[in-house]
């Protein structure tokens, strides 16, 4: 007998992620995942060139790390980590530590991006505290950067251009630089904090790539000047790599191009391959031993009450020994070079920016913002899964993405955004 169909989901139950709810077309319902591959309710099957954003590097359902969280799931779904410790944890945070540059050793969970990030700015700030200096409220970002949905880490994303401008009233108000691209830029960085050094706890940075802020990249060199500046002013440098750790960027982590070793690094989605929810902030031994005191209230008070959960630690174990047994950097390298090829027919072309590349990211720019739904319907008419924002559309595939399925990613790029620049002019 032919399978009954799913049953009908419930209008409007779900408040959509950065959806406007009033006019916002009906999602797509799927059903099941493979590889890359994400397949619809309807029997159609998309292509995934964003990685269920830019976490399952993996592709979905391994069945390493599938195997390996139901194994955990049998023993010990989740146990609180407040006075109680389990294995899945103290085998990850060691070999976290281990791969982490320099002395990143000692690793904090959480389970998301944005809280990774509100850690790492309590600790910076929390570190001054600790050693008996007041004052040092404030942090240092870029223009351009994102680094998370919740208030400390909105606080930190581009004021002006970011999505979270409405708020402007309701965050501390942080300063902002330009990236240091080239001696202007480093002087201005370099004024800045002369002028609010003595205010701030630390500098946060997107390493190498600024995600949700348009994929907007920049060099190693950037990336070194932006750590000898924090050096010279004697602040924390903390390196947001939720989006570029794991292989993206073509190495484990981004700041290993520029061989900087930030005070601390905030990691996630990649992390359990795509499989669940967890983050880790990892700090250098200096910002964990003014944390060491005689006086309980010196401590981190901080604590996710699904910290260290089991089921992900799992799943992060598990991709980490895909890391270490799989040819995943070799991967990212080869998906860079595809990209280069197959995205070169855009280059030039009269309505588009730029082509930007690094790794298993690729990126095409319109010269003026497109029509979004309209894009995004017509990737999904090409049976590809690939969710333009703001003015580009960019592609971060699975590492183990086949060559075939990255060529049918580019080819439907390059296919819609013809598409989509001659009708602007002919407009």
């Amino acid at each position: 007998m032919p399978a009954s169909p799913p049953p009908a989901l419930p209008k409007n139950s779900l408040w959509r992620p950065y959806t406007q709810m009033r006019n916002a077309a009906p999602p797509l319902e799927a059903v099941r995942t493979s590889g890359s591959r994400i397949v619809l309710a309807d029997g159609r099957e998309l292509i995934d060139g964003i990685a269920s954003w830019w976490t399952a590097v993996h592709g979905y359902n391994h069945p390493h790390i599938r195997d390996a969280v139901a194994a955990q799931l049998d023993a010990m779904p989740h146990v609180m980590f407040g006075g109680l410790t389990h294995a899945p944890a103290e085998r990850l945070a060691s070999r976290l530590a281990a791969l982490a540059p320099g002395d990143l050793d000692h690793v904090f969970f959480t389970d998301s991006g944005s809280v990774a990030v509100e850690v790492a700015l309590k600790m910076a700030a929390q570190m001054w505290l600790n050693r008996g200096i007041a004052g040092r409220s404030r942090f240092l970002a870029f223009r351009g950067g994102y680094h998370g949905d919740t208030m400390g880490a909105m606080s930190v994303c581009d004021p002006e251009e970011g999505m979270h401008r409405r708020f402007g009233a309701y965050l501390p108000a942080q300063v902002f630089c330009d990236l240091p691209r080239d001696d202007a830029t480093a002087d201005a960085l370099d004024h800045a904090l002369a002028e609010h050094g003595a205010t701030l706890a630390a500098i946060i940075v997107e390493p190498l790539v600024q995600g949700a802020g348009g994929m907007v990249m920049h060099a190693p060199e950037t990336l070194a000047r932006v750590a000898r500046a924090a050096e010279r002013h004697g602040l924390p440098l903390i390196a947001d790599e939720i989006f570029t750790g794991f292989g993206r960027t073509g190495t484990l982590f981004a700041c290993e191009q520029a061989g900087i070793v930030p005070d601390i690094l905030c990691l996630s989605k990649a992390l359990t391959g795509g499989t669940m929810a967890l983050a880790a902030t990892i700090a250098r031994r200096p910002v964990f031993e003014a944390f060491l005191s005689d006086d309980p209230a010196a401590a981190l008070m901080h604590g996710p009450t699904f910290m260290a959960n089991p089921l992900a630690c799992a799943a992060a174990n598990a991709s980490l020994d895909l890391f270490e047994t799989e040819p995943r950097l070799d991967q990212a390298r080869a998906i860079e070079l595809r990209l280069r090829n197959g995205l070169s027919g855009l280059r030039g072309l009269a309505g588009i920016a730029d082509i930007r590349v690094l790794g298993a990211i690729g990126t095409v720019q319109f010269a003026r913002a497109p029509d979004l739904a309209a894009l995004k319907a017509r990737f999904v008419e090409q049976g590809v899964w690939v969710r333009p924002f703001g003015d580009i559309v960019y592609l971060t595939p699975a590492l183990t993405i086949a060559p075939g399925d990255l060529d049918r990613l580019c080819e439907a790029v390059t296919h819609v955004v013809r598409a989509s620049v001659d009708a602007e002019a002919q407009s």
